[in-house]
């Protein structure tokens, strides 16, 4: 293209360096992965292939030398080859949606609509991701986050009412043991009640032993199928077409399991839920390693204001990185959710500050 100047060129080959960094991300989780994910990554990474050829075309002889990809996309690379992990996934996520090609004159139309389209791709695999994890990290992420905040609240809010240092750190460690086995007790009857519920909604199965003795004029299947949500034409046609299979075959193996409309627990459930035990532990060990932090200046021998300023420094520093990493996995902002968890966490530890500073003073 004669026509192009300098600044064209140069943003094209910042593309064709993104471009091929990108293909490079998708073929290192691609090698990580097997079967229908390891296929649409590696069809992802000739995607960024054929875009990449674009620009190419378009520089001509000038495709050489290129500069590094963004500093996003080289962080990319870097956490697929160490992990390969679901953080990958969800900040490609956030990546694709970026693209400029939409506003691009020399990206063609198709490749603003492939990435786009990449976006919802990566969006699907990060979901089975998070899906699969989000049970236990639910109740990591909540339970090292209310571990900070309220020992937090809990320490600052005894130590200025002026008692003894002592009394603070014991305090602290009190807070920390019982709130670690009041959320690891909480989380535990939560999951297994949920669990409970879905179990309660799952067929019976000594309900299918009466399918071939059903009277076919009456047909009281139809009212099964009716509960389930679906219309009554709709019930009576299929409960009509499953009890003829029945009669036929002899078998009514998994008819109302795998029936249309449905309310079954399945794998998937599973999955999002956790497991009542895994989920305990998790809030336990979590919410004691958040709690731990604000006590951590008082174990070392801190006091005073210089113990409660090294508290908020660090508990700040944690509220930060959950809120960051709840971010990543969201496929929200990391900054934004940073800021909000930090801003929840020490407006609740200012006002029990606040609070304690007032009792201290009444008792004096």
């Amino acid at each position: 293209m004669q026509s192009a100047t300098r600044k064209d060129k140069s943003r094209w080959r910042r593309y064709l360096a993104n471009e091929r960094a990108e293909a490079a991300v998708y073929r290192e989780l691609a090698a990580r992965r097997e079967g229908e994910e390891r296929a649409i990554l590696l069809a992802l990474a000739e995607a960024e292939g054929r875009h990449a050829a674009h620009w190419i075309e378009l520089l001509g002889d000038e495709a050489k030398g290129l500069p590094e990809a963004d500093l996003r996309t080289r962080v990319l690379g870097g956490l697929a080859r160490r992990f390969g992990s679901i953080f990958v996934l969800a900040l490609a996520q956030r990546a694709e949606a970026r693209s400029p090609y939409a506003d691009d004159p020399d990206a063609t139309p198709a490749m603003a609509a492939d990435e786009r389209i990449h976006g919802e791709v990566v969006r699907s695999l990060a979901a089975r991701g998070r899906r699969r994890l989000s049970g236990t990290f639910r109740a990591a992420v909540f339970g090292a986050n209310d571990g900070l905040v309220s020992n937090l609240a809990l320490v600052l809010g005894i130590g200025a009412t002026g008692v003894a240092t002592e009394v603070v750190l014991f305090s602290g460690i009190a807070g920390l043991l019982a709130g670690a086995l009041s959320m690891g007790a909480g989380e535990y009857v939560s999951v297994r009640s949920q669990r409970e519920l879905l179990e309660a909604s799952t067929p019976d199965p000594a309900a299918h032993d009466a399918l071939p003795d059903l009277d076919l004029e009456a047909n009281e299947l139809a009212l099964v199928y009716r509960a389930r949500g679906m219309s009554e034409d709709d019930a009576i046609a299929r409960a009509e077409r499953t009890l003829a299979r029945v009669h036929a075959t002899g078998s009514s193996h998994g008819v109302l399991t795998t029936a249309t409309g449905s309310v079954t627990a399945t794998d998937d459930d599973d999955e999002a839920i956790g497991t009542g035990l895994s989920a305990a532990l998790s809030s336990f060990c979590f919410f004691a390693s958040g709690a731990i932090i604000p006590v951590l200046p008082y174990l070392f021998g801190l006091t005073g204001f210089v113990a409660v300023a090294v508290a908020v420094v660090l508990v700040s520093i944690a509220l930060i990185i959950t809120g960051a990493v709840v971010g990543v996995l969201s496929g929200a902002s990391p900054l934004k959710r940073a800021m909000r968890q930090l801003a929840i966490g020490l407006g609740a530890a200012l006002v029990t500050y606040v609070l304690g500073l007032a009792f201290g003073t009444t008792i004096g």
